[in-house]
């Protein structure tokens, strides 16, 4: 197994991680819809929103995988983020970086993997929109861009939220600002 290297924008990543407030996260539906739009276009038993923090892949969304996270060490989602491209392991017995990966060799099957990367507006890759099949999977031209179109989808999801979040903010500063000291807002 080959470790996946460090992005060398490690800390500014785990940075957006941390204030994005998206580890640990309930479910929404519109990530799920997206999680589930994967595995079904692909035909994949396995698709995931994984989040890559310092020591593991959290599944912020999944299908098909009852784990929440996984180490980091052994993730295919560590390499993915490495790149902008997508990572396409069609068959991760035949892959030197995965070929002994305990997912591999162990009871989690994974044979095959296609990992687009969740690229921010900032240009930080925060994770992957992942299918993972238990069987070597030939992905096709189509796969892998259809796996991108969702992928740029999720992360416009994720800076919509972060917005959302950043217009709240300036609200409530804009508002204390025009309150009188004293008045509450509260009924």
């Amino acid at each position: 197994m080959i470790p996946a290297p460090t992005p060398a924008n490690e800390l500014q990543r785990l940075a957006a991680l941390l204030r994005l407030k998206l580890l640990d996260s309930t479910t929404e539906a519109s990530f799920d819809a997206l999680t589930r739009c994967l595995a079904r276009g692909l035909s994949a038993p396995v698709a995931l929103i994984s989040l890559v923090d310092e020591k593991r892949q959290w599944f912020m969304c999944r299908v098909g995988l009852e784990a929440r996270e996984t180490p980091r060490d052994v993730s295919f989602c560590g390499h993915a983020i490495c790149g902008t491209e997508p990572l396409v392991v069609p068959d991760a017995l035949s892959d030197p970086r995965f070929f002994d990966n305990p997912l591999v060799v162990g009871p989690s099957n994974v044979r095959a993997y296609l990992g687009a990367p969740l690229i921010t507006r900032e240009g930080l890759v925060l994770g992957t929109l992942c299918a993972i099949d238990t069987k070597p999977h030939a992905w096709t031209p189509e796969d892998i861009a259809f796996a991108r179109d969702l992928a740029i989808a999720a992360a416009c999801l994720v800076d919509a939220r972060a917005f959302k979040s950043e217009l709240g903010e300036s609200f409530e500063a804009m508002a204390s600002l025009c309150r009188p000291r004293g008045v509450s807002l509260a009924a």
